[in-house]
């Protein structure tokens, strides 16, 4: 029997041998006071893997030193210093021990590679600790939290402050790159590329040729989907080797770089006003002090012809859809099985075409991708409301699908829960970081009076208490026993609209394949060419016996 993380250490380069005189070669075993858990991150490529290595010898060696056992080793390549990015191997590796209580320690290096968000997650994350009589030891800096815990606090919180000086420092650096008309980085729009150490945009040679054609195309009002289906049938592969689709070349219109200019993007922001570290399409022109686009080199087209191709594009555009407009209305949902439909010939997804349902890679990437399925999409979906509700009919109230069936349902119910959850938690980990910023003002530095301490610190106090008042309240599951039975389900199908159903459906069904016809005109019962894959069921031989079968019957 191997250990679950015996890829994560061979990423990281670790050879047998050396993974048995570390102890991490066969599944540790103990109580969970004997053992631990170890998380490794990787920020950027720079930090070598050897580096790496290094971290988790010198962490094996003090476990080992205070006579622990290391049950799992995480590890992940991301910042840890940006709020939108999610790292979940970090999640998973305290959620081991705040949630499963499989282990009461976790190892880390550095503060650094803990976290960089301050004071206020590590805070969270130590009331967790605590409550499972857990810590955290960061081995580099001899820091054990059960001893430390304000020195840990004051660590992450300079660490959180390196990062937003390195962020306020890279920006300023990227928008002077901007300005004086410089490559910025990053992947360079097809047909053109960026020598080392030039920072200009340069015509590729290789690329260049179709690049232009791709431009002439769309100037002769040819559509994204039929220079797709053509450059497909003449097995012109893009950058990557990959087929070209529709919406690829229309983002390859958009792009502002495609025509040898400096994009100046807005970022994208969630409902708070938060970076989510993306940009939206396209982008404008970044104009001088005079008005004029600022130049980063050669471009596939000329500006002039930017702006010709992007007025064809918006010609067909829907209202609503064009890149400027950021405030478009959500489409109301009218396909039952966007999503959960599959392609019988690739298995690839079906979209909604109108009035049927058509394979996706047939639609964008034309037929040299996939000959395709198409079929009305009303008697589809007649025939799977039939098949979901038999289904469920047949499963025991006690049924894992039956459960997760009903949770979904309460969360599209109530959809507002989960966001109000986040904000609460994102409230919490501020007001948790202000109270240790307090402390540390008042214990550490001395820079503040005992009776402004107290009474801050009581206001930030009640805060907290009603934070985590709400957040316990927000975690409980609601009361799943109405929706239980199966009767009981089957009826709420028949009572909700498309948008309900979907949950259900996706609650239920991993996918449903939709197998060719064997011939035109073939009056095969639909309900007979499609095969579902449920959640319930412990694997999928279903859906490769009939895809077989198709291929038999076609050969």
């Amino acid at each position: 029997m191997e250990r679950e993380d015996l890829p994560n250490l061979r990423a990281l380069g670790f050879e047998d041998e050396e993974l048995q005189r570390l102890g991490l070669w066969e599944p540790a075993k103990g109580t969970p006071t004997e053992l631990a858990e170890m998380y490794v991150r990787r920020s950027k490529k720079k930090d070598t893997l050897s580096a790496l290595r290094e971290q988790v010898r010198r962490m094996c060696s003090h476990a080992a030193a205070e006579g622990k056992r290391i049950r799992h080793v995480w590890f992940e390549q991301k910042s840890a210093s940006k709020a939108y990015v999610r790292r979940e191997e970090f999640d998973r590796a305290t959620a081991a021990i705040a949630d499963a209580g499989l282990s009461k320690t976790l190892y880390v290096f550095k503060t650094s590679r803990l976290s960089r968000r301050g004071m206020g997650q590590v805070g969270l994350l130590l009331d967790k600790f605590e409550e499972r009589q857990a810590r955290i030891y960061v081995v580099a800096e001899n820091i054990d939290s059960t001893r430390s815990r304000m020195v840990l606090a004051i660590l992450s919180e300079q660490a959180r402050e390196q990062a937003a000086d390195i962020s306020e420092f890279t920006k300023i650096g990227i928008d002077g790159n901007k300005s004086d008309g410089r490559w910025t980085g990053g992947i360079a729009p097809y047909g053109l590329h960026s020598p080392q150490g030039t920072g200009k945009l340069q015509r590729q040679p290789a690329e260049y040729p179709t690049a232009r054609r791709i431009a002439d195309y769309l100037l002769e009002r040819k559509t994204p989907n039929w220079i797709a289906n053509t450059l497909n049938s003449e097995g012109i592969a893009t950058r990557h080797g990959k087929q070209w689709s529709g919406p690829g070349i229309v983002s390859l219109a958009h792009s502002v770089t495609w025509a040898g200019l400096v994009a100046n993007r807005e970022k994208m922001l969630d409902k708070n006003g938060k970076d989510v570290g993306k940009y939206h399409r396209g982008g404008a022109p970044l104009l001088d002090a005079e008005g004029n686009p600022i130049s980063c080199g050669e471009g596939v087209v000329t500006f002039a012809e930017h702006v010709k191709i992007n007025a064809i594009l918006s010609q067909r555009a829907q209202a609503g859809t064009s890149i400027g407009d950021r405030t478009r209305g959500k489409r109301e949902i009218v396909a039952l099985l966007s999503g959960t439909l599959r392609c019988g010939r690739c298995k690839g997804a079906m979209a909604n075409g109108g009035v049927n349902y058509r394979c996706y890679a047939r639609q964008v990437n034309g037929e040299t991708a996939c000959k395709g399925v198409s079929t009305e999409r009303s008697r589809v979906d007649s025939a799977v409301s039939s098949m979901w509700v038999n289904h469920v009919l047949s499963l025991s109230p006690d049924s894992p699908t039956i459960h997760a069936i009903a949770r979904d349902w309460l969360s599209y119910q109530d959809p507002e829960k989960e966001a109000r959850k986040a904000h609460v938690g994102a409230a919490l980990e501020s007001a948790v970081g202000r109270e240790m910023k307090l402390n540390k003002e008042f214990f550490v530095l001395g820079r503040m009076d005992e009776t402004m301490f107290d009474r801050l610190r009581g206001q930030v106090a009640a805060q907290i208490a009603e934070l985590k008042a709400e957040v316990t309240e927000l975690s409980q599951e609601a009361d799943l026993s109405p929706l239980m039975d199966p009767q009981s389900l089957a009826e709420l199908w028949q009572g909700t609209g498309i948008g309900g159903q979907r949950a259900l459906l996706k609650a239920a069904a991993k996918g449903i394949t939709l197998l060719p016809s064997k011939y035109r005109g073939d009056r095969t019962p639909i309900a007979e060419r499609l095969v579902p894959e449920w959640r319930d069921d412990s694997g999928n031989p279903e859906v490769d016996a009939a895809f077989d079968a198709w291929q038999q019957r076609r050969a």
